[in-house]
Formats: C-alpha cells, sequence, structure tokens
C-alpha cells in the first residue's frame, strides 16, 4: 500500500464517519478493483471512500484536502489509458479514490432539450430515460465503453462515433476546485440558481430542487460542440478535427482529467433519428474509401449520423473474443451491464484476467452471431465500413456508393443487420483485452492507441516497418473514419518493451502530423502536451488532484 501521512489515522476516522464503515474500503483485497484500470495501470492507495450524496462527496473531498492526500475521482473506471487509477506508489501523502458511481441520477429539463446529470449517471441510465421521449444523448450504445459514466465522458474529452457532435463537451458544470491556497471552493457554473452554501447548492441539485425560472437558458454557454459539424467538413485541414489537447474544447470540467471535483453537468440532448439507412462497404482499396469520405464531407446534405471502420484482424478478434460480450449485450441488453461490469471487476482485481478466461470458453458454444453477408465481405475484403445515414440522403448516398466503391462493393442493411454489424464494431475493444487474457503465456501486453489524423490526410492505412511488425502478433485498426480518429491496438510478443515499442510509434505518428490520444485522455500512457499541460496547472494550482496524469510531476505545486 502507498506511504500513508502522518495524519491517516484521523483521516480515515472522519471519513468513515462522514460515509459509513460500510463504504470506506481500506484492505488491499477490498480495494483492488478501484486500484487496478481497465486496459492498463494499477497502484496504491491509503483508501478507497464511496459516498453516497453529493453532501457526502463535498466532506470528503474537504477531509482529503485538508489532509493533503493525494485525491484520484473515478467513476466507472472504464478508461483506456489508466487516468482514473494510481499509477504505481509513490504520491505525496498517499492516495484515497474517491469513487462516485453511488450518487447516480438525474434531472431532465427545458422540455427534456438538456439534462442535469450526477457523477454516478451512465450513458445507458440516461438514453433509457430519453428514449420514451423520442431523444439520445451525446453518446450512444456502439460509441461508448461498458457502463461508462456521463461526467466521466465529459472529463475526459470521450469522443464517441456520432459524426455530427464532436466529443462530450459542455461549459456548463458545477465543480469543486483546490486553490494554491490549499482551500476547496465550490463553483457553480450551471446556469441554474441554488443559492449560496455549498451544502445547500449541492442537496438541491441532487434533489432537483430548482423551477425552470431557475434555470438560465445559457445560450452563450454551450452544452455540446456547436461547431464541429462544420469542422470535422473541411477536408482540406492539415490538423485533426477533435483530440485530447484541442484548446478548442479545454474548458473548466471539459477535459480536466480528474483534476476538479465535477458534482454536476448540464448537456444538450438531441432528437432520435429514426429514418435513416445503413450502409456495409467492403473494399481492398483504401484510397477508396478516401475518395468516399472525402465526397461526402464535401456535400453538408450527406454528413453522416456515424461511420465505423474496421479492418479484417479487428473483426476476426472481435468475432472470437468478443463473441460472449456480444451475446450479452444483445440478449440481456444494457441495462445490466454496470451490475456484470464491476463484478467482472471483483473477480479480475483477485484473480487478474481470470473473467476473460471464463468467459471465453462459455463463449464456444454461443452460435454464428454475425450476417451471412457480413461474413461474406469478411472472406472477401480487408476493410470494412458501417455507414448510417439519415434517411433523406438514402438515395443519394446509393449512388455516391456506386460510383466510389462499385455495385459489388457495398450492401443495404436491414434492421437486424445494421443492429448486428455496430455491435460487432463495439465489441473490437474488449476483445483486445480478452486476447491478452487469454494467451499470457504468448503476450506481452497490448499497446494501445487512439490517433488523429489530419483532416486533409488521403494515406490513412498504416504499414509498420519490419523490425517494429515483428514485434507483433496482432495489430487491430478500427475507429471512427469520417472524424479520421483511429483505435490502433498492438498485441506485441512475449519479451517486448511496450513503452519502448509505443514510443517508436509515437515518432512515426509525429512525422504523419498526427495527435493523440484522440479522445480516450492522457491517462498515464501518454505526455500531456504543454497546452494541455498548462489547462490541468490552472484547473489544480496545487497539483492534489490525480498528481502525475499525463506523466507530469507528482509534488505539491508542481514540484
Amino acid at each position: 500500500m502507498t506511504r500513508p501521512s502522518p495524519d491517516t489515522p484521523a483521516l480515515l476516522t472522519r471519513l468513515r464517519a462522514i460515509v459509513g464503515r460500510r463504504h470506506l474500503l481500506t484492505g488491499e483485497r477490498a480495494t483492488a478493483r478501484f486500484r487496478h484500470g481497465y486496459r492498463t495501470g494499477a497502484g496504491a492507495a491509503v483508501a478507497v471512500v464511496r459516498p453516497g450524496s453529493l453532501v457526502e462527496l463535498w466532506h470528503v473531498a474537504q477531509a482529503c484536502v485538508a489532509a493533503d492526500v493525494s485525491i484520484i475521482m473515478q467513476a466507472a473506471n472504464t478508461g483506456l489509458t489508466g487516468g482514473s487509477t494510481p499509477d504505481g506508489d509513490d504520491y505525496p501523502g498517499g492516495v484515497v479514490i474517491v469513487a462516485t458511481m453511488r450518487i447516480a441520477g438525474l434531472h431532465l429539463i427545458r422540455d427534456a432539450r438538456q439534462v442535469v446529470c450526477l457523477p454516478g449517471t451512465t450513458l445507458d441510465a440516461l438514453e433509457k430515460a430519453l428514449a420514451p421521449l423520442g431523444r439520445e444523448p451525446h453518446s450512444v450504445i456502439g460509441s461508448s465503453c461498458f457502463g461508462a459514466s456521463v461526467i466521466g465522458g465529459v472529463c475526459n474529452n470521450s469522443g464517441g462515433s456520432l459524426v455530427r457532435r464532436g466529443p462530450a463537451y459542455t461549459e456548463l458544470a458545477l465543480y469543486g476546485q483546490v486553490g494554491a491556497d490549499g482551500v476547496l471552493r465550490l463553483v457553480n457554473r450551471l446556469g441554474i440558481a441554488l443559492g449560496d452554501a455549498p451544502e445547500e447548492v449541492l442537496a438541491r441539485v441532487e434533489r432537483g430542487d430548482f423551477s425552470d425560472a431557475q434555470v438560465k437558458a445559457c445560450d452563450a454557454a454551450r452544452a455540446h460542440d456547436h461547431d464541429y459539424a462544420q469542422h470535422v467538413r473541411a477536408i482540406d485541414a492539415d490538423t485533426p478535427a477533435r483530440f485530447n489537447a484541442d484548446p478548442r474544447r479545454l474548458r473548466e470540467a471539459a477535459g480536466s482529467a480528474g483534476k476538479l471535483i465535477v458534482f454536476a453537468v448540464r448537456l444538450d440532448t438531441f432528437p432520435v433519428e429514426r429514418d435513416t439507412a445503413t450502409f456495409y462497404i467492403g473494399t481492398g482499396d483504401p484510397m477508396a474509401l478516401t475518395g468516399l469520405r472525402r465526397a461526402i464531407l464535401s456535400r453538408p446534405e450527406l454528413l453522416p449520423i456515424a461511420g465505423e471502420y474496421m479492418h479484417r484482424t479487428a473483426f476476426d478478434i472481435a468475432d472470437h473474443y468478443g463473441r460472449d460480450m456480444f451475446a450479452v449485450i444483445e440478449r440481456l441488453g444494457t441495462a445490466r451491464l454496470p451490475a456484470l461490469w464491476a463484478a467482472k471487476g471483483r473477480i479480475d482485481a483477485l484473480w487478474p484476467g481470470a473473467s476473460d478466461r471464463w468467459m471465453q470458453r462459455a463463449g464456444r458454444w454461443l452460435r454464428d452471431h454475425l450476417p451471412a453477408r457480413m461474413r461474406a465481405f469478411r472472406d472477401r475484403y480487408p476493410h470494412h465500413l458501417i455507414l448510417k445515414m439519415p434517411g433523406d440522403a438514402a438515395a443519394a448516398t446509393r449512388a455516391l456508393l456506386d460510383d466510389t466503391i462499385g455495385a459489388d462493393g457495398w450492401f443495404e442493411c436491414d434492421a437486424v443487420e445494421a443492429k448486428k454489424a455496430f455491435l460487432h464494431r463495439f465489441v473490437a475493444a474488449g476483445a483486445a483485452v480478452r486476447y491478452r487474457a487469454v494467451h499470457r503465456d504468448t503476450v506481452e501486453d497490448i499497446v494501445a492507441l487512439d490517433v488523429a489524423l489530419p483532416r486533409n490526410a488521403r494515406d490513412w492505412t498504416e504499414t509498420l516497418p519490419g523490425d517494429l511488425a515483428g514485434e507483433v502478433i496482432h495489430t487491430l485498426y478500427y475507429g471512427h473514419f469520417f472524424c479520421h480518429v483511429f483505435h490502433q491496438d498492438y498485441i506485441v510478443r512475449r519479451g517486448t518493451d511496450p513503452v519502448a515499442f509505443e514510443h517508436r510509434l509515437w515518432r512515426l505518428l509525429d512525422a504523419r502530423g498526427a495527435e493523440y490520444p484522440a479522445e480516450h485522455n492522457v491517462g498515464h500512457l501518454y505526455r500531456a502536451k504543454p497546452a494541455l499541460a498548462d489547462f490541468y496547472r490552472a484547473l489544480d494550482p496545487r497539483n492534489q488532484l490525480n498528481p502525475g496524469v499525463g506523466q507530469l510531476p507528482r509534488g505539491r505545486d508542481w514540484r
């Protein structure tokens, strides 16, 4: 466990008084699932504390700030870069992890055109609350992690697959900030009149104790990235459409990466597009997809809803190592995913990789889950694209596909094929983790990059130099094609140095004008670039919240 400060016993007594004995965890076994990242990262902690209300969270934060311990805020722990878990044991004062998933709730406002979400609110819960009203959140299943939280998405620049909406973003938030003087202050930027005293403000927002008259229109403050649809269409720009360190979308809670204590965010919701058409596209020529992308983005009336790319290798790994998760989501829906995810985390914390190995064995008994036409395209083509368009653009899209891809290189999905195609793409990231767990004897690790290529890049495929290629068992390429954001997972052989391998990849990406990470935050895998590092320093001048994120200094006052 991490080195405790001399005041640790007093702090633990105080935290126990706030949340109760059951919700203060101190043993290594009890805290294990909170201290290990989903894909990477692990470290020690003095304690894990699980507040059950916003007022409890405020009091927990006050106690931790006063005790001068390092604080790591954690929601669903679904991140891919280890940014919501400790990384090693060397933290000033020791680490207290504040897990917020007990504080779930949301309030629909302005005729459900906007929503206020609390820290434990999941995307799945928000999607279900909006569905009867014909609306949906910024991200939906298929563009987000299992059980991911809404606030986690905002704080970590999560991107999602929906082309028109850009990364998760808002300028309307309620958060706590530790000043350079070591004092925790509550900042209300929600645009809702809630009073002045912190406990009153927090209790009222949690209850939804505010009238329509107290909710300001806040038209000048954005609750999503209004400019992204135009931004992504700039196909001749030599910069990426979205990436983690983009100063355009670093604002208080948005992109804060745990450097603030975020109590609530206010976000826009969107009408559900019911009249849509989904096309499945295959080709052996990547330049054909380049031509399709540029043709579609150059015509505003053809802006896609989603466009998801998969290479054949990613298709196969998702097929063989994501089949059981595909079946769980298809048969049980997404409502049970958070509970299943928590159970998986508890098992893996005690026996690393055990749940994946058990689930893989069970998956062997499942019948073929993919449509015959997808199977046929897998055999014929290495490059696959799932394209979802609004219904009024369907006819023009069919003609464009014939011109750019050829009549034999695409088919229009029925409802079942469309759902299965996107779900198959969705399980790809988890399938890579499964492969590592099952093949520990031959796999050293996964080197996972999410990369944003310049919008004007025409050659978007990668050919590894021979020496690097020789260290890879499988390379999985998949991503959000029209945003030019790609997930690149390298399953490297036993004996490979993953860090050295990744740093060599960075040099290749720098030469291509790429930005990385694109949408999963720097965590502990990436170095924060200067603009992002300056943003973190401004948010947390004392460096008490998530110190060391972005490979930055861990000492107080950024020493």
